[in-house]
């Protein structure tokens, strides 16, 4: 059994993370600014309200943790679309001096198709239409997410997700490494959140930043 800290974990990806992991047998501590609103009751669960960027809180969080899956998000408004976001890089970099004073290793952090070197192989409509005008900004900011986690020295995977849906679980999932293969396919939260809680334990894909789709 493993203990894994799920940093962004109050909702979506990262509350889907906390009832795989939860289902795996895995000890959970769910890190979020609203975790008390976390409506899953269970004894391996651990609700921690905390601030991702607050690297005392991330530091008291690792207690005792062998893992960290982060599913970190913003809410899209014209704020976000107008002005970007640093909280990926800001919570990434409290994230991983912490993990280097508390001697925590193994990361797993989500990013998402079009991050990174993933950027311009969604497709036709996601690169041109979707991107630009919905996620650029943002993703901006989890370019420079992936640059530390590569460079942290920690035992890491990135995992870019295609476009997440709301769909049944179906056990199946691709987690492509070819560029050639990259492609803006769709993924449900269930299905995503499976492959984060295998990789965070089973390390398939460390040193890697898979593009995951259904």
């Amino acid at each position: 059994m493993t203990r894994i800290l799920i940093v962004g974990a109050s909702r979506g990806l990262g509350l889907e993370t906390v009832r795989k992991a939860l289902a795996a047998g895995h000890r959970v501590r769910a890190l979020a600014r609203s975790a008390s609103s976390i409506p899953i009751v269970d004894e391996k669960l651990d609700k921690v309200t905390g601030d991702a960027t607050d690297r005392t809180a991330l530091v008291n969080a690792l207690e005792g943790v062998d893992a960290v899956i982060v599913t970190l998000g913003v809410a899209p408004g014209p704020g976000t679309l107008l002005s970007g976001t640093r909280l990926f890089s800001t919570a990434t970099r409290a994230l991983v001096d912490a993990m280097k004073e508390k001697g925590v290793r193994r990361l797993v952090v989500v990013t998402g198709l079009g991050a990174g070197d993933s950027r311009g192989h969604g497709g036709l409509l996601y690169d041109w239409v979707i991107f630009p005008l919905v996620l650029k900004r943002v993703y901006d900011d989890k370019d420079v997410q992936e640059q530390m986690v590569r460079r942290s020295g920690l035992d890491w995977t990135i995992v870019r997700p295609g476009i997440l849906t709301n769909s049944p679980e179906t056990g199946h999932w691709r987690a492509l490494l070819d560029p050639a293969e990259w492609r803006a396919g769709k993924i449900s939260r269930a299905d995503a959140a499976s492959f984060l809680v295998e990789e965070a334990t089973e390390r398939a894909f460390a040193g890697r930043a898979p593009v995951l789709v259904g």
